[in-house]
C-alpha cells in the first residue's frame, strides 16, 4: 500500500455516513417531536381514554 492510497483510504473512512440527517435539523426535529405529544394529547382527550 502507498502512502498515498493510505490517505486516500482514511480520507474516505471519515465520511463514511449511514444516510440519516445531518446533525443540523435538531430544531426541527424539537419542533415536531412536541407537535406530535400535543396533537397525541388531544386525540387521547377527545376519545375520552383519559
Amino acid at each position: 500500500m502507498t502512502a498515498t492510497s493510505a490517505a486516500g483510504n482514511a480520507h474516505h473512512a471519515r465520511r463514511a455516513r449511514t444516510g440519516g440527517p445531518g446533525d443540523g435539523s435538531k430544531l426541527m426535529e424539537h419542533i415536531a417531536g412536541w407537535a406530535f405529544v400535543v396533537v397525541f394529547a388531544m386525540l387521547v382527550t377527545q376519545l375520552g381514554l383519559l
